[in-house]
């Protein structure tokens, strides 16, 4: 250990302030660069939106170094089911889960009647999503969508796609661009919609003219509820179910895929048994649901593929149908124990 260190730190603290050094701004985006060129051709042509204006706000724009390297490594990617479950499915979530419910009851009343989509949906993606609202992202989302459609090649287009939306948004809803927060990957709000999601799907529910995903919960439920909606749920239907795997199994997975493309009676043939009485042509996804003693499998049903239409990960599904069984149960326990 060097013993000198500390004087050497009381003496450059004590020097003038000029004389230390000062932490140069964080260079912007090239705006010369030719995708940001094109990009803004684009965005001006097509949806209206001034160049100059344009300009403006990418000016503003810092690239995050450190998103890219997120990016390349999300947890969904990387962690075994199990794990997965376990950062997601806590006592803690479902026990503040219950309570969100509890404070916001007449709101998710009337949006279950009007969308056909159960509170405990609802109440599980805001809690997996963040934590109820607690948590939504401290990037700014100017930065976060530039630096992903700019220098991130392997979803570039989808991210300029984003970023143009975006900016659409903001000149919509009279927000400032360069103040609007979320995560890395520029999702906003309680419900972490991205922009296009946003525009599509965000719902007006407390009729002020504005669609707020950030402070108003009528408008969140509301919009979080009209996204499953829209992408298809079924009231009713089934979710997801357990599996019974004879010793003589004979099947695959395609691990990244998503669609429904066995049924219930062709699993059977091949050994995997649904541990759900619906019709055996009923369509079905087969899920690897790794547990810490080995491999394990669940089916996933239409309501499950809606999940999935929410963030493209059938462990993001499976977390979000365990958290709302698991407040659904709690729920359920705490009215009995209160009634008479």
């Amino acid at each position: 250990m060097n013993r000198c260190l500390p004087l050497q730190i009381a003496l450059l603290a004590s020097l003038p302030a000029l004389a230390q050094p000062a932490n140069p701004p964080a260079a912007g985006f090239d705006l010369h660069r030719p995708e940001i060129v094109a990009f803004i051709n684009e965005v001006t042509q097509r949806d209206g939106l001034k160049r100059s204006d344009v300009r403006r706000v990418l000016k503003e724009a810092r690239p995050q170094p450190k998103i890219i390297d997120m990016m390349n490594r999300p947890i969904e990617k990387v962690a075994p089911w199990w794990e997965y479950r376990e950062h997601f499915v806590t006592p803690e979530r479902v026990t503040d889960g219950a309570q969100f419910w509890a404070d916001h009851r007449e709101s998710l009343e009337r949006v279950a009647a009007t969308y056909q989509v159960p509170p405990e949906y609802v109440v599980a993606i805001l809690g997996i999503e963040t934590r109820y609202g607690r948590v939504t992202g401290h990037y700014r989302v100017l930065d976060a969508l530039a630096t992903l459609a700019f220098d991130y090649p392997p979803r570039q287009h989808y991210f300029a796609g984003e970023l143009a939306q975006f900016l659409v948004l903001t000149k919509e809803n009279r927000l400032d661009p360069r103040t609007v927060t979320g995560s890395y990957a520029g999702a906003m709000g309680a419900p972490q919609f991205m922009p296009s999601a946003y525009r599509r799907y965000a719902v007006d529910a407390s009729n002020d003219q504005r669609r707020d995903l950030w402070g108003d919960w009528n408008d969140i439920l509301a919009s979080v509820a009209n996204y499953l909606h829209e992408n298809g749920w079924t009231a009713g239907a089934p979710v997801l179910a357990e599996t019974r795997i004879d010793p003589a199994a004979n099947f695959q997975i395609e691990p990244h895929g998503l669609d429904l493309n066995e049924t219930v009676d062709s699993l059977g043939a091949r050994g995997v048994k649904v541990d759900l009485e619906v019709p055996p042509d009923t369509p079905v996804l087969l899920i690897p649901a790794e547990q810490p003693d080995g491999p394990a499998y669940r089916v996933g049903f239409h309501n499950f593929y809606v999940l999935t239409r929410y963030n493209s990960s059938a462990r993001y599904a499976m977390a979000v149908y365990d958290l709302a069984q698991a407040i659904a149960q709690r729920v359920q326990a705490t009215a009995t124990a209160a009634a008479p």
